[in-house]
């Protein structure tokens, strides 16, 4: 009877010396996947936030042949934008903006604000930031206004390009 509650009490001990090590092991796994995730999502902020600068950096050139980079080129793309409210690819967007907006204006400057906010699904990430946009006009009259901007960018090799924007403004409710 003592060899057997011996065994018993050696057969639990090695059980939970192995549920012990079962555990630790999630733990740190887990651990090891939330320190990833956190670097993942610091490398995106900083990524994004250097993209969104050039962004409107390109567009503050007052030539809509500086931001192409930025855009897919595909057929069927949809950006949204304060007017006329929509272009259905990047050549009818490129077209639209610069006769309706850069043509006329002797200065533009498009600035991004701080709250910058990026979420990523593998190859494909949304950013939201408060934007502001001057223009002066040919004319000598100015323009400021404050934007709502939503990008959908897609990882082309090691690139990002938008696929789909909207630029609103909040009055608009868009």
């Amino acid at each position: 009877m003592t060899a057997s509650t011996g065994s018993g009490a050696r057969n639990r001990a090695e059980r939970w010396r192995w549920l012990v090590f079962v555990a630790l092991a999630i733990f740190g796994a887990m651990l090891t996947f939330v320190g990833a995730r956190a670097q993942q999502k610091a490398t995106d902020d900083a990524t994004f936030r250097k993209l969104i600068d050039s962004y409107c950096a390109a567009w503050s050139t007052g030539n809509a042949e500086a931001p192409s980079k930025f855009y897919a080129k595909d057929n069927g793309l949809v950006f949204y934008d304060v007017a006329p409210f929509s272009y259905h690819s990047w050549k009818e967007y490129h077209d639209g903006v610069q006769k309706e907006f850069l043509e006329s204006a002797s200065e533009i400057k498009l600035t991004a604000g701080k709250e910058l906010k990026v979420s990523r699904r593998g190859t494909i990430a949304w950013t939201t930031v408060p934007m502001h946009l001057f223009e002066k006009s040919k004319d000598g009259k100015t323009t400021e206004m404050d934007l709502r901007y939503t990008g959908i960018w897609e990882k082309r090799g090691a690139s990002w390009v938008l696929v789909h924007e909207h630029l609103s403004t909040p009055a608009a409710g868009g």
